[in-house]
């Protein structure tokens, strides 16, 4: 059975996260992008904030393995499983990333994590 178009968007999302292929995440995200990041308060709106917002992380070192992705013509979720290191420090933790994505763009995503409070420590 071929795989939903909005779970290889999804994929390939995750890849360039990992492979600090900015240009590709970019690509895969809707100008008005909604992005609710773990343990913030707000969202971060529009894709240039996002930009900006990811370029932060240029200092972390991201792999991942994605376990699954379920999708249709109006939701996708990701299972993953990230591991992040920088200055010595390592965290891994597991999300379930839920997207909603239209036109083969990413117009909102949010983040449910299995340790919100250790991502946030580590990220601070």
């Amino acid at each position: 059975m071929e795989e939903h178009p909005n779970a290889t968007l999804a994929r390939k999302w995750m890849k360039a996260m990992e492979d600090d292929n900015y240009e590709a995440m970019n690509d895969a995200m809707a100008d008005d992008v909604e992005w609710h990041m773990i343990g913030a308060p707000e969202p971060v709106r529009g894709k240039a904030a996002m930009m900006q917002s990811m370029g932060s992380l240029g200092d972390y070192e991201f792999s991942g393995n994605v376990h699954d992705v379920v999708a249709n013509d109006d939701h996708t979720i990701a299972l993953v499983e990230t591991t992040v290191t920088r200055g010595g420090k390592t965290i891994t933790y597991r999300t379930a990333e839920i997207m909603h994505i239209r036109d083969g763009k990413v117009t909102a995503r949010w983040a449910f994590s299995d340790d919100t409070e250790a991502i946030n420590r580590f990220f601070a």
